[in-house]
């Protein structure tokens, strides 16, 4: 990240963790909405009607919308971000524990730093690469330390894919952050939340509006902070930071998650 201090730093140090709690949050928030809703419905349901309320801010913010390589690398980021990432972590999630699936987030600040730097757009420094081994090597103590752990190959691989897929897109978020944040996530979600329904069609999951009070409370959430708030955040950091360093939110999510997790009833 860059080193000046300042109000400027202090506002992104801010967004940085307000990002974590809520993309912590949002686990809990999903494992309600997977009660009712089938997994890519409800992340397509999901996705689509935040991606309306970014298209109305946009269009209320009279927004430019993006063109040519921008337009592109926006759908490639919607792709990565919103449709694959979450496509292969679910297949993965019903083939092995939660425990590995937070290992694999773990690694995607370095994964995220060896796409940057392969790609020119950081420098592969000992530090960086030293802090991200760090992280992974604590986050697999806490969530593997004692468990006993199998590790399907194929499994992992969809996750490790998975760890590529999102370490790209905070790559392509940097590259966009020149555009104002709602015009970007509008463009990516719209392109999400159609390949997760797509996704669903083929998978022949049932679609229907949720019921359930709780699981309507957790959708109104993750609609609203854990996707409105949440992407507009990220973008907000990644503008300002580099991509390595804004994809420590990702290992962070999972500890907010065991934490909140812990003072949770077990009958939820």
């Amino acid at each position: 990240m860059d080193r000046s201090t300042g109000p400027e730093e202090t506002f992104v140090l801010a967004a940085f963790t307000v990002a974590v709690i809520l993309g912590g949050a949002n686990f809990l928030a999903v494992r309600f909405s997977n009660r009712e809703l089938p997994p890519l419905w409800g992340a397509g349901l999901r996705f689509s009607l935040a991606a309306v309320l970014f298209v109305v801010i946009a269009l209320s913010l009279r927004l430019v919308w993006p063109r040519g390589r921008e337009l592109v690398l926006t759908v490639v980021y919607g792709l990565l971000a919103f449709a694959l990432f979450y496509a292969l972590m679910y297949w993965a999630l019903v083939r092995v524990t939660a425990g590995v699936a937070t290992v694999v987030m773990a690694v995607v600040p370095l994964v995220t730093l060896l796409l940057a730097a392969g790609q020119r757009l950081e420098r592969l420094r000992g530090r960086a690469v030293a802090g991200s081994l760090l992280a992974l090597t604590g986050l697999v103590w806490m969530a593997l330390g004692s468990t006993e752990v199998v590790l399907p190959l194929t499994p992992l691989l969809a996750m490790l894919a998975a760890a590529i897929c999102v370490g790209q897109s905070v790559i392509i978020g940097k590259r966009v952050s020149g555009n104002h944040p709602a015009m970007t996530n509008a463009v990516a979600l719209v392109t999400g939340a159609t390949a997760l329904l797509l996704m669903s069609v083929v998978a022949g999951e049932q679609w229907a509006l949720p019921r359930q009070t709780e699981v309507v409370w957790s959708l109104v959430y993750l609609v609203t902070l854990g996707s409105v708030g949440l992407f507009v955040l990220v973008l907000l950091v990644v503008r300002r930071w580099t991509a390595s360093a804004t994809s420590y939110m990702f290992v962070l999510f999972p500890v907010v998650t065991m934490g909140s997790a812990l003072g949770w009833p077990t009958s939820r």
